[in-house]
């Protein structure tokens, strides 16, 4: 099984937030470990750009775009499209998509050219979230849409932390590289 992490750019930002990509790659691996930890699944990890030109307004770059390309690079393959853009339709309150093999999450711009505690917090969590959408789903979870955002909003307005994360895929106290729902929360 594969997992491709797809970060898409724009091609006049590509080198401004080249920070941000090697993150991506970091987060991707920690993914692959938290993963095959928490659900025993062992997911081939990939993890690369999707740099895009300027479109017309007419040719906007959206969810229906991706989900295409998804298609074309193979449906067998879990493509989690990192976006600069917030998507026009969303099933998720964190501004993300998800679908049968398919992801899409905002990805937040931090202010701080390398701020990766931005990155985890803004970032990081809402992979998560949609990550659990489909890790639950293909474990036959009868409700896993309904149970994943009953936690996110625990998180968001509850006051539920978020599980912290170090360098080392660990967790941690202190100040965390990678933060994830609370997978304690959910009924498996």
């Amino acid at each position: 099984m594969i997992l491709h992490f797809i970060f898409v750019v724009k091609e006049e930002d590509r080198e401004r937030r080249q920070f941000e990509f090697e993150y991506i790659k970091k987060m991707s691996q920690f993914y692959k470990v938290w993963i095959k930890e928490k659900f025993g699944i062992d997911y081939e990890i990939q993890c690369d750009e999707l740099v895009t030109k300027p479109r017309s307004i007419l040719q906007k770059l959206d969810t229906h775009i991706l989900v295409r390309d998804h298609e074309q690079r193979g449906k067998s393959i879990y493509h989690f499209y990192l976006t600069y853009f917030r998507p026009l339709w969303t099933d998720c309150t964190c501004e993300g998509y998800t679908a049968e093999n398919f992801g899409l999450v905002f990805w937040n711009i931090p202010k701080e050219s390398n701020d990766t505690l931005f990155l985890a917090e803004k970032n990081c969590t809402t992979v998560s979230h949609e990550l659990l959408h489909e890790l639950l789903r293909i474990s036959g979870h009868a409700k896993f849409m309904q149970e994943v955002h009953d936690i996110w909003t625990k998180h968001i307005y509850e006051q539920l932390e978020f599980e912290q994360y170090g360098e080392d895929f660990q967790k941690t106290d202190g100040k965390p590289m990678f933060l994830t729902m609370d997978t304690s929360q959910l009924n498996l």
